[in-house]
């Protein structure tokens, strides 16, 4: 019994968590490119261009580098902090594993910016891919209507990523990217208000 409301008690944590770590990296991308200087472009420039731009002729330009990486690696660690009481409530390793990879690729991205080759592009395809994977998977442990929203925001995710060549004409580097990345994070904020709402252990599934 102790031991069941322990878990519980820290999956509500988690669920606290989760939901943060979505709201902090959307809120931290705006930020840093609020202080990027003009010429940014959300159509043309990839997220990570905030913490540096890709070699050869790298451009690291503060303070949106220093506000994007920190934004990522803490977003990264409040990811994998969550996933263990996660995976204790629910023991279903096709949610909790890609949930886990999602938050090293997240953690990886702060700690290795787009001029540290070939790590970034490495962390940065484990965020994409394991994150939409992650969206599907997390249908697994919730219930109702919102399992289905989660799996389209997966779904939308790895399409635009896979599929990239196709929309880069129509939206742009900057714009390909942010439509796989942003379904990710309200995923994130949405699994992590579903299990901070669940009132009993087993509502969550």
């Amino acid at each position: 019994m102790k031991l069941d409301v322990f878990i519980r008690n820290n999956v509500k944590v988690a669920g606290l968590l989760l939901f943060l770590a979505g709201v902090v990296a959307l809120m931290g991308i705006i930020t840093a490119e609020i202080y990027y200087p003009s010429g940014y472009s959300t159509r043309d420039n990839e997220i990570s261009d905030l913490g540096a731009t890709r070699p050869p002729d790298s451009v690291v330009t503060q303070p949106s580098a220093t506000i994007f990486n920190t934004t990522m690696m803490t977003t990264g660690l409040m990811i994998l902090a969550a996933v263990g009481f996660v995976h204790m409530r629910h023991r279903d390793y096709l949610a909790s594993v890609p949930l886990a990879l999602f938050g090293m690729g997240v953690l990886g991205v702060g700690i290795f910016p787009g001029n540290v080759t070939p790590w970034h592009s490495l962390f940065a395809m484990t965020t994409f891919v394991f994150g939409g994977i992650g969206a599907v998977t997390s249908s697994r442990i919730v219930r109702g209507p919102l399992r289905y929203v989660f799996i389209a925001f997966g779904v939308i995710g790895l399409f635009c990523l896979f599929f990239s060549d196709a929309l880069i004409p129509h939206l742009g580097d900057g714009g390909t990217e942010r439509w796989v990345a942003y379904p990710i994070l309200f995923w994130l904020t949405g699994l992590g208000g579903y299990i901070l709402g669940a009132e009993r252990p087993g509502i969550a599934g």
